[in-house]
């Protein structure tokens, strides 16, 4: 299994996951970075760690589709089996969805259905909940509405800020995410022998 890591941001997720490809912990192999911001921290993690990254923007492209069609290409140039969206922020369109049915999954920083989209931690955080979660799941169309993998709860304690439940949102992602991610691969990997 080639995978391929979409990030946006700074790429804790994504430096978390690749150090744990190149341990073996996984059934497969991290062959690509991409990311859709040339400037964000992420590309800087892949060049650290040797992870061949490719980057550009919608904007670089022309348009939602161009760039779909540009990122589909990236992916069967470099045999890509399996995606992983870590921290990626856009919503993937059919180009490549229908190409990856299955075979690509999302880290969500809430206990879906709750909290869909962006802010969500902050979301849950202002609305007063007593707990929010992690959720780990397969794409599809539709925004965070796919089928789950993984989930984990995360209290929201009277003494947290924004900050502190943030922390422990992300310490958990660390925990859950590997988990899901072992789950599916080897699921995917199964498949693809049958």
């Amino acid at each position: 299994m080639k995978v391929a890591i979409f990030a946006s941001g700074n790429g804790t997720n994504f430096e978390a996951l690749a150090k744990r490809f190149e341990s073996g912990e996984f059934p497969g192999e991290l062959v690509l970075l991409f990311c859709n911001h040339p400037d964000a921290p992420v590309m800087e993690r892949a060049k650290r760690l040797k992870i061949p990254a490719e980057s550009f923007t919608v904007k670089s492209c022309g348009g939602k589709e161009e760039y779909e069609k540009k990122v589909l290409a990236l992916l069967k140039e470099h045999k890509i089996d399996f995606i992983v969206l870590a921290g990626y922020l856009r919503v993937v369109g059919a180009t490549i969805l229908d190409e990856y049915d299955h075979r690509m999954i999302n880290l969500h920083p809430a206990w879906l259905p709750e909290y869909p989209g962006l802010h969500s931690i902050e979301r849950a955080f202002e609305d007063g909940k007593s707990q929010t979660g992690v959720t780990v799941h397969y794409i599809d169309a539709d925004l965070d509405a796919g089928p789950i993998i993984a989930q984990c709860h995360v209290p929201i304690l009277p003494t947290d800020t924004l900050e502190t439940l943030e922390t422990r949102v992300h310490e958990v992602e660390h925990q859950l995410f590997p988990l899901a991610l072992r789950q599916a691969l080897t699921a995917a990997t199964e498949k693809e022998h049958e």
